[in-house]
């Protein structure tokens, strides 16, 4: 399942939520305690379009003489266009057209859709990677919280602490702020801590 959450500061919120949830219940039919476990993951929203900028100074622009059909012409003229993205290496040479411009305007077209690729599949590589670090690998032993229903009690293993009343906190009420006021304190501890 997933959900999309908006509103301000959603992500700085429930970003502790990743990881895996162990519940403990007691089915209406048996008696025993039955365990089970489920992974979150909680992502901030990134926008899918984003412009590419080409910096003028990470280019480097080739001319020369076009190959192949088009008579005297092609020995005559510097119309072949060759750009390459220096950061990236990416490069196109472009010599379809009579025009050097035509050729230059036609290779910035190509450039920008290939380093737009780029960086957009090493945003989904870096998302997925993400994904899979908010997850866990989804082994009960990696549990970051536990509702234990028969005791009313909720257990954040990452900070140690013990709340009751599961009810209200499946409600999204006091329990659930509390424990993200102790999360956000140990965030910013551990973030001086490392300083």
């Amino acid at each position: 399942a997933a959900a999309r959450v908006i509103g301000q500061d959603a992500f700085a919120h429930l970003k502790f939520e990743s990881g895996v949830h162990r519940v403990q219940r007691v089915p209406v039919n048996d008696v025993r305690i039955h365990t089970s476990a489920t992974s979150v993951a909680v992502l901030p929203e990134v926008e899918n379009d984003f412009d590419i900028v080409l910096n003028p100074s990470d280019l480097k622009i080739d001319t020369y003489r076009a190959s192949g059909a088009g008579g005297q012409h092609v020995n005559t003229t510097e119309s072949a266009v060759r750009i390459t993205h220096l950061p990236t290496n990416t490069t196109v040479a472009i010599q379809d057209e009579r025009s050097q411009h035509r050729n230059k305007s036609k290779a910035m077209m190509i450039l920008k859709s290939r380093v737009y690729n780029a960086e957009r599949e090493a945003r989904q590589r870096a998302n997925a990677s993400l994904k899979q670090a908010a997850m866990g690998g989804g082994d009960r032993s990696e549990r970051i919280r536990t509702y234990n229903f028969p005791q009313n009690r909720v257990t954040d293993h990452r900070i140690n602490s013990t709340k009751h009343g599961i009810d209200k906190m499946m409600a999204g009420l006091e329990p659930l702020d509390e424990l993200v006021s102790e999360l956000r304190k140990k965030e910013k501890e551990d973030i001086i801590a490392s300083m």
